[in-house]
């Protein structure tokens, strides 16, 4: 997948989720403050267990 397709899948999935306006906050957002990714998923799972994230994974697929 090339950069421009993975970049419109990205933002098709933002608007159908938050809508047109909470899309362009977000990316507002983004682009204004310092953000690593990296570091905050791993600060998002820091402590859980292999087991604990499976279980939390399976939940959010579930609920989805």
């Amino acid at each position: 997948m090339n950069d421009k397709l993975l970049a419109k899948k990205g933002i098709d999935v933002l608007v159908e989720n938050l809508g047109k306006v909470e899309t362009e906050r977000f990316i507002t957002l983004i682009l204004r403050e310092p953000f690593d990714y990296t570091e905050w998923q791993s600060d998002l799972f820091s402590g859980m267990s292999g087991d604990e994230l499976y279980e939390a994974t399976v939940e959010y697929s579930d609920a989805t």
